[in-house]
C-alpha cells in the first residue's frame, strides 16, 4: 500500500486525505498548526459554480488603483519593496486579458459544479454541516454595478447555469428574513452553503474513522530527495518515508515549495469576517453586497460576514479596523434594519488566502520532483473547490484521467 504524505490541514489538505484513503492509500497529514483556525473555518462556506470568473480580469488593475485610496476599500495591494510582490504584479497584469477569461469560466464552472455533487454525497453520508441549496444573491445598490453583475450573471446563463434576474420588488419577496435596500440582484439558483466549522469537524471524523494520522503542531523543515524523488519527510519531530507528497499548506506552500527548488507564485490574500450568533432577524440567502464585496452567510442560527481582499505577506497580523468598518457599512447600507456594530477584535477572525496571479488554483503533478502533487492557490474558493480538488488529487496519484479537464490548473 502506498503511503502519501499531505502537507497542509485545511480544508484542501483533509479533502484530499479523505479521498485518497477511501482509494485505500496509506495518508499521513503534517499541519504546523493545532488545525483549529485558518480559512477552512473563518471562510463565508459558499459553494459557488457562480463564482466563474477569476480575479484577473480586465478592468481589475484599474479599479484596484482606486481602491488604494480608500482606507475601508475591498481590495487592497500593501506597498512594500518586494520581488515576489513585483512578480505576482507582474503575471497578474499579463493574465488579466478577455482571453484568459473565456478560458478560464468553462474550467473553474467545472470544478465547482463537480464539488457541489461531491458535497452532496458527503451530505448525503452525515447531515451534520448544515448544508443548504438555496442559491447565491448578488445584491447592488447601483445602476453602474447592476450593468457588471447582470453581463457576468448572462455570462454564467450562456455556460449553462440557472440565474435570475431580479427587480427592487422581486428581491424582497425572495429575502424574508431582513429588509433590503437595494435597486435589485442576480440569484445564482446552483450554488449552495454550509457551515465551515462544522465542515471540518466532520471531515476530522471521518479522517479519524478511516485511520489517517493527523500530525499537528509539526513543521516540515526539508525534503529528502532520491532519483528526483521524494522518499523522507523532514519534519521538527523526526523522518518519515513517504511514496507520495501533496502540497496543499495554502499561502506557506511557496515557502515549502522553495526547499524543493521549485517556484510558486502565491500572495497571501487576507481578510476577515465575523460571526453573530442566535439571530433572530437576518438574511435567510446567502449574498454578496457587491459595492462592497462583502459576503453574508446564514448557518443555522447564526450569520456570518466577511469581506476585504489585501494582497499582503503571512506576518502581517494585525487587523486593520479601517477595513473592518467598511465591511460593518456596507452591511447596515444593505439590510438597514440590522443595525450592525462593528465587532471587537476579539471577535474578529481574520485568515490569509493563497492568491496565484492567474487567479485560478494550481492542481498539478510536478514535472521535476516525480512524486510531488500541488494542490494550492484556491484564493476565496478553498472551501468551494476543495472535494474537486481532493478527488482530483487521488486520480492523479492513481494515474487515473481526471473527473475534469485540468489543463488550466497547471503551475
Amino acid at each position: 500500500m502506498k503511503k502519501v504524505s499531505v502537507i497542509g490541514g485545511g480544508i484542501i489538505g483533509l479533502c484530499s486525505a479523505y479521498y485518497l484513503a477511501k482509494e485505500g492509500y496509506e495518508v499521513v497529514v503534517f499541519d504546523k498548526s493545532d488545525m483549529t483556525n485558518g480559512c477552512s473555518y473563518g471562510n463565508a462556506g459558499m459553494i459557488v459554480p457562480s463564482h466563474i470568473i477569476p480575479m484577473a480580469q480586465p478592468g481589475m488593475i484599474a479599479q484596484g488603483m482606486k481602491w488604494m485610496f480608500d482606507s475601508q476599500s475591498p481590495f487592497y495591494v500593501k506597498p512594500r519593496l518586494s520581488y515576489d510582490l513585483i512578480k505576482w504584479g507582474l503575471q497578474f497584469y499579463k493574465h488579466a486579458t478577455p482571453q484568459h477569461v473565456e478560458k478560464s469560466m468553462p474550467a473553474l464552472r467545472d470544478l465547482a459544479l463537480l464539488s457541489k455533487e461531491l458535497f452532496q454525497d458527503l451530505d448525503r453520508e452525515k447531515h451534520s454541516f448544515f448544508y443548504e441549496e438555496k442559491g447565491l444573491l448578488m445584491l447592488y445598490k447601483t445602476d453602474k454595478v447592476a450593468e457588471e453583475i447582470e453581463h457576468e450573471g448572462k455570462e454564467a446563463q450562456r455556460l449553462g447555469l440557472e440565474v435570475d434576474f431580479l427587480s427592487k420588488e422581486a428581491v424582497s419577496k425572495l429575502e424574508t428574513g431582513t429588509r433590503t435596500d437595494v435597486v435589485g440582484g442576480v440569484h445564482y439558483k446552483s450554488d449552495a452553503h454550509l457551515y465551515p466549522q462544522k465542515f471540518m469537524q466532520f471531515i476530522k471524523e471521518e479522517l479519524q474513522r478511516m485511520n489517517v494520522v493527523v500530525h499537528t503542531n509539526t513543521l516540515v523543515k526539508d525534503f529528502r530527495i532520491k532519483n528526483n524523488r521524494i522518499t523522507e519527510m523532514i519534519t521538527d519531530k523526526g523522518d518519515f518515508p513517504t511514496d507520495e507528497v501533496v502540497l496543499s499548506s495554502g499561502s506557506w506552500s511557496p515557502e515549502i515549495a522553495k526547499k524543493l527548488d521549485i517556484n510558486i507564485s502565491i500572495l497571501p490574500g487576507k481578510g476577515y469576517s465575523f460571526t453573530l450568533n442566535n439571530r433572530t432577524e437576518k438574511p435567510s440567502i446567502p449574498s454578496i453586497l457587491c459595492e462592497g464585496k462583502v459576503a453574508v452567510t446564514p448557518m443555522n442560527t447564526d450569520i456570518r460576514f466577511g469581506g476585504t481582499m489585501e494582497i499582503t505577506h503571512t506576518n502581517d497580523l494585525k487587523i486593520n479596523q479601517n477595513r473592518l468598518q467598511g465591511i460593518v457599512n456596507s452591511i447596515n447600507e444593505f439590510y438597514p434594519d440590522l443595525k450592525i456594530s462593528r465587532p471587537e477584535e476579539k471577535d474578529t477572525w481574520f485568515g490569509f488566502r493563497p492568491c496565484t496571479p492567474s487567479g485560478l488554483p494550481i492542481i498539478v503533478r510536478d514535472k521535476k520532483v516525480l512524486n510531488l502533487v500541488l494542490a494550492t492557490g484556491h484564493a476565496m474558493m478553498g472551501l468551494s473547490l476543495a472535494p474537486a480538488t481532493g478527488k482530483i488529487v487521488t486520480e492523479i496519484i492513481s494515474n487515473k484521467t481526471t473527473s475534469v479537464n485540468t489543463q488550466m490548473f497547471q503551475l
